[in-house]
């Protein structure tokens, strides 16, 4: 899913002309023609995301300066880049003080239009990025910290939003490196025991012996090795939110004891001789089925009911794939700026390929693949060479370039920009080929008999996506099917095309 930049300009024409040049740069597009309508389309509770405003600074009514005015008051994080047919040096004194992030003089070249967005939204990924550290670290973290444009993740934050306005129970189920542990922080940080401690344990990385001492607290001398006093995780947390990770790999005598702990509200240290009262909020998580758990009698089935009274399950990143290039544009700008490296985007053709990757490992994988080109590369922009490991862990998806090849031995007849080489997209976006300028689709196979019409179905989805440059969701819109069939088909479509590949030699 391309960043939508929202334009407002009264004039027609020049609200046209940047439209047309901003969705040439990969991007989508929402246009007002007015400053009212663009606070109202900012403001809105059930408005689309809105990457960057490209504002005119003339307009009757509320002008450009009143806007960035109201963006200011309403608290809104979003990159502004002005626009005038004046461009005294006042006017961008006056626009930068106002807020604005860039200044273009009408009329504005691609080039810089583009160079500008680009600037305006890596800028805007990083601050999010030092802003989502800032608040993990200081406790404050908020669901608005999570990056998702997915309509399935829609649901799963609604729910955790409810959650966090009360102290019921979460069980967070989803693979390794979903970010389980940021959605419990969200939670924490949401709720009202915000100000209170959020302590995490790992209880999938405590010995056996020394669970019970971890989570509950020992005395001195209550065993071998305590030469001091230790409170324990649940005293730690008391007031706040105690986060159970992997809590399916508590040992059953632990598991006891927890659930005596949860019960009562107290907790009695090893060696203790009373039981501590505490207050705290459990909200656990785990990789696993833990109802499969239960059944083959490695968890308890009461401490289950326990846990599991509200469940949210974060759908695995292959599910939410149109999160893939504003996850990519957050791991680019938080690196570079880590590795002090300028690199200014990812390829349109790497873009095409990491968003149909399957990514066993999730985001952490998506940001370990990013971390290594950042590191890696010897240029200003990522390209395939950058992420050697990805391409090499899915050798039946082939870079969205290759769909100007030969489709089973049959040309697809499409124009001739079609072929020319993928250009580097600096938008950090999903736009794959240049554009093509016409469309033909041969019906008969050089046998002269009628092509199957699975195999036309396929190139007609993939000149579509050339077409509309990668915008997954105008993709799906204007073939009439939803997104979600729009991923299978490309991922039947490139199984086909390995099988073919294993069982042809030739191929």
């Amino acid at each position: 899913m391309a960043a939508s930049i929202l334009i407002a300009d009264d004039d027609a024409v020049a609200r046209r002309l940047v439209e047309n040049m901003v969705q040439k740069c990969g991007y989508e597009t929402i246009v007002v023609d007015s400053g009212d309508a663009a606070i109202a389309r900012l403001t809105a509770l059930d408005a689309p995301v809105i990457d960057a405003v490209v504002l005119d600074l003339v307009m009757p009514g509320l002008d450009g300066m009143g806007v960035l005015a109201k963006i200011r008051e309403a608290g809104l994080n979003i990159p502004v880049i002005v626009q005038t047919a004046h461009g005294g040096i006042d006017n961008v004194v006056s626009a930068m003080r106002a807020g604005a992030q860039d200044f273009v003089v009408k009329p504005v070249g691609i080039e810089r239009l583009q160079v500008s967005l680009r600037n305006a939204l890596n800028a805007s990924a990083l601050k999010g990025e030092l802003q989502r550290i800032r608040h993990s670290r200081e406790g404050r973290l908020t669901f608005a910290d999570i990056i998702t444009r997915s309509e399935t993740m829609a649901g799963v934050l609604r729910i955790a939003q409810k959650a966090a306005a009360s102290t019921i129970p979460v069980l967070i189920e989803g693979e390794s490196g979903v970010g389980k542990e940021l959605f419990a922080r969200a939670i924490h940080g949401s709720g009202e025991r915000k100000s209170k401690p959020f302590v995490a344990v790992n209880c999938g990385a405590i010995p056996d012996n020394l669970v019970e001492s971890i989570l509950f607290g020992h005395e001195k001398g209550a065993f071998t090795g305590a030469t001091e006093r230790h409170t324990g995780k649940f005293v730690e947390a008391s007031g706040g939110t105690l986060f159970l990770d992997e809590v399916s790999e508590l040992p059953l005598a632990a598991q006891v004891k927890l659930l005596r702990a949860l019960q009562e509200g107290a907790v009695e240290a090893v060696g203790g001789r009373k039981p501590v009262k505490v207050d705290v909020r459990i909200v656990s998580a785990t990789n696993r089925k833990l109802l499969d758990r239960v059944k083959s009698g490695q968890f308890r089935e009461d401490l289950f009911y326990r846990l599991h009274v509200l469940p949210l399950t974060i759908p695995p990143l292959r599910m939410r794939r149109e999160d893939i290039p504003h996850l990519l544009r957050h791991f680019l700008a938080r690196f570079c700026a880590e590795e002090n490296r300028l690199i200014t985007g990812i390829s349109g053709e790497v873009m095409a390929l990491l968003s149909q990757l399957e990514w066993p490992g999730n985001i952490r994988q998506l940001e370990n693949a990013v971390y290594r080109a950042v590191v890696m590369s010897e240029s200003d922009q990522l390209g395939l060479a950058d992420f050697p490991q990805a391409t090499a862990q899915s050798p039946g998806i082939s870079p969205a370039v290759s769909v100007a090849q030969r489709h089973h031995g049959e040309p697809m007849i499409i124009g001739p920009a079609f072929h020319s080489t993928a250009p580097l997209i600096s938008g950090n976006e999903v736009p794959i080929v240049p554009l093509p300028s016409a469309g033909m689709l041969t019906m008969l196979t050089s046998a002269g008999e009628v092509r199957p019409l699975e195999e036309m179905e396929t190139e007609i989805i993939r000149f579509a996506i050339a077409h509309y440059r990668g915008q997954m969701s105008e993709v799906a819109r204007r073939l009439k099917i939803g997104r979600s069939t729009l991923y299978r088909k490309l991922d039947e479509a490139s199984a086909g095309d390995q099988a073919t590949g294993d069982a042809d030699p030739a191929s």
